[in-house]
């Protein structure tokens, strides 16, 4: 049997409002950073760099092992929000960004690597630093299925440079495997993203067995080649 429970979580971007008593409004981060500037970008976790990894990278574990519920909504925000901060540090900043926190599936966290580099690529000499993002009213929905369920997320996020600000919408889907919350899909379809250019406009993110289908993911890394060649 399919359903669906759906969260409209309404969260306020002014720091003066203080008497909510939403649990999801009152955990609701604005993540702060730094302003440094890194040349290279990693996405890998290197033993001379797993210890550190282990202390600032925190795992997003399901309330319950074997199943996934609206128990995990938060943890599941949590988890998007610190991947959206690290993403867009590391296509700005040049900053690091460990995939394998977030990400299981190999195509997925490939794809991921080849789209910070070429965002980075892009963006990364501007020197116009990020320095932290804001979550506005998100969205979650929990979907039953044969293979344990998921959770969509829809976060709209403001990103703050150095000089001004832009905003975008990224949708995700999470799976628990074995007992960890992980993004099995996500996409943000603001116009001339590199989502929307390279995957398509306007897509339907439902799926979250979609980086199984190899002829698909043949497909979108060919697109991605040619993207990467239409911009240098």
């Amino acid at each position: 049997m399919k359903f669906a429970l759906l969260l409209v979580v309404l969260f306020t971007l002014s720091s003066c409002v203080k008497d909510t008593t939403n649990e999801y409004e009152k955990n609701t981060p604005v993540v702060s950073g730094d302003s440094t500037t890194d040349s290279a970008i990693n996405t890998e976790v290197t033993p001379s760099t797993e210890r550190n990894v282990l202390q600032t990278y925190p795992e997003y574990l399901a309330k319950n092992e074997g199943e996934l519920s609206e128990l995990d909504f938060e943890m599941a925000y949590e988890m998007c929000v610190r991947l959206l901060t690290d993403y867009y540090k590391a296509v700005w900043n040049g900053s690091d960004i460990v995939l394998d926190t977030f990400i299981d599936d190999d195509n997925l966290k490939q794809y991921t690597q080849k789209k910070i580099q070429s965002q980075h690529d892009v963006k990364g000499n501007l020197n116009d630093i990020v320095q932290n993002i804001e979550i506005g009213s998100w969205e979650v929905e929990y979907t039953d299925d044969v293979d344990g369920g998921f959770l969509y997320l829809k976060l709209p996020v403001e990103i703050n440079k150095d000089i001004g600000s832009y905003g975008e919408v990224t949708e995700f889907l999470v799976r628990n495997i074995n007992g960890k919350l992980v993004i099995v899909d996500w996409y943000t379809g603001a116009k001339d993203s590199y989502d929307f250019l390279v995957r398509g406009e306007n897509l339907t993110i439902d799926n979250p067995n979609i980086w199984n289908d190899s002829d698909w993911v043949k497909k979108l890394n060919n697109k991605q080649v040619e993207f990467s060649g239409s911009t240098r």
